[in-house]
């Protein structure tokens, strides 16, 4: 199996490091293509990574594409590529279908991928930044060439760095508001439990560490149990007690709320960012 990215950046580099030591990619040829000629060098040195020596290149080469570039670069990047393989013939076939190729830049819909690349399964994901470390979630959306197989492969891809799940594609702009953007809410709320912390007298280490492994655990709980956050918070709040005493606070400002429309504005601002791409 060949796996080109196209795009040579942090998630890229995230899921490479994986999939080399994954059993699912562990044997296959990586490619990668970007203009930094360093960066690639050094892919190639820990990863054992191929350079690609043009996005063409990359693209040509690999079973499997997964188009890690910005956003802002995928116009320039697709018109580059779909102009090569009209001209090459090119549609090698992979699992039962045509070549494969996923997209992890934000906001850019399947309908546009499909365009350009009208030959090629296309599969729209949305990781997070968790994935860097092995503890994200993606969200797929597939596009109509999309085999089983093809799609099992891709939820193959990114369960080496952390969860999949599968939606449809109007769910995307919800998923990017939530999941997408949501890591970002976390780190601020670490930032401002460590605030509180030092102004309660505590040594700003000593603070961030009890608040990190307190997201972390709480965060476990959840996930371990099954039981609802609900139902874990009043385990926690004992009548009159300190707990209580800090969640009248945060209702007080409408912490909920406020995170809540968090969400919502994220999510709308994927859906105005996507029809900047349609067709």
């Amino acid at each position: 199996m060949k796996i080109s990215f196209i795009g040579a950046g942090k998630m890229a580099e995230a899921l490479i490091a994986r999939l080399r030591s994954s059993s699912f990619g562990g044997q296959a040829r990586l490619f990668a293509s970007d203009v930094d000629g360093k960066r690639l060098q050094y892919l190639k040195n820990k990863y054992r990574a191929r350079i690609a020596r043009s996005n063409v290149e990359a693209f040509l080469a690999g079973d499997i594409i997964i188009l890690a570039v910005k956003p802002q670069q995928m116009a320039e990047v697709l018109d580059e590529i779909s102009r090569a393989c009209r001209q090459a013939g090119n549609a090698i076939r992979v699992t039962g279908n045509v070549k494969l190729v996923i997209s992890i830049a934000a906001g850019i819909p399947l309908s546009y991928l499909q365009k350009k690349l009208p030959h090629y399964a296309v599969v729209r994901a949305m990781p997070n930044n968790p994935a860097l470390v092995g503890e994200g979630i993606t969200a797929i959306a597939s596009g109509t060439r999309v085999s089983r197989i093809a799609l099992r492969v891709t939820k193959q891809i990114f369960e080496s760095v952390g969860e999949v799940v599968v939606v449809p594609e109007k769910l995307m702009d919800a998923v990017t508001g939530l999941s997408g953007s949501g890591p970002a809410y976390v780190y601020q709320m670490i930032e401002a439990m460590t605030e509180g912390g030092v102004k309660a007298g505590l040594p700003k280490k000593t603070a961030a560490k009890l608040a990190t492994q307190t997201v972390l655990g709480a965060a476990a709980t959840v996930k371990k149990t099954g039981r609802q956050p609900a139902e874990l918070r009043a385990m926690v709040t004992s009548p009159g007690g300190t707990t209580l005493e800090g969640l009248k606070a945060l209702d007080k400002r409408k912490f909920s709320q406020a995170v809540v429309e968090a969400v919502k504005a994220a999510a709308k601002k994927s859906t105005a960012l996507s029809k900047k791409w349609a067709i």
